[in-house]
């Protein structure tokens, strides 16, 4: 299990530096592990259905488990195959399983941001040393739109997608997201 003990620093960066996420709609954890990530999105958007991702069912087992500790009954841990997945997102949130190869990785990338909702966007954190320029650079030659808006030791966040430009020093930000759950949930398999 990716960072079992701990919420890595990629991770938090991206938890750090992204807009709050829709308060409504389907939102999409891909990869989510045993679901930091997943939780944010739920705890900070209760009215949204929030799909958590990921091909590994004890990695599910545990974002579930996580989920209903919490108490949030908005997180639906599924598998890519999943009869009720939405055909579309208005939001992505990952960090994705760069340990797949880069094919795999750019097909599985591929399918999903495909589903982004007409504005919808996807932040990916991507360490810079396992291929984050590249990425973007892929990214942008697939046609998305694709900026850089956080870079932190080794880490950058992409955003990706046909949303307006990430704000700048001469446009203003959304407001403050509301903090998420307590991170320190349980990452190993009950037993």
């Amino acid at each position: 299990m990716f960072s079992a003990d701990r919420l890595d620093p990629g991770t938090r960066l991206l938890l750090d530096t992204v807009p709050a996420p829709p308060q409504t709609g389907d939102l999409l954890d891909l990869g989510c592990g045993y679901g930091p990530l997943a939780l944010v999105l739920a705890a900070r958007s209760p009215r949204a259905a929030v799909w958590a991702l990921d091909v590994n069912r004890r990695a599910l087992g545990l974002c579930e488990r996580n989920a209903a500790r919490s108490g949030l009954g908005n997180v639906h841990c599924v598998t890519p195959d999943d009869l009720g997945l939405p055909t579309r997102v208005a939001v992505i949130w990952s960090n994705p399983p760069l340990r797949i190869g880069k094919q795999a990785l750019h097909e599985l990338l591929a399918r999903w941001l495909g589903r982004l909702t007409p504005g919808g966007c996807a932040y990916l954190v991507v360490q810079r040393h396992l291929g984050a320029d590249s990425l973007h650079r892929w990214l942008e030659g697939e046609g998305w739109p694709v900026c850089r808006v956080a870079a932190r030791n080794g880490y950058r966040v992409l955003r990706c997608g046909a949303a307006a430009p990430h704000p700048g020093p001469d446009r203003p930000g959304p407001a403050p997201a509301r903090p998420g759950p307590d991170l320190s949930t349980d990452s190993t398999p009950a037993g």
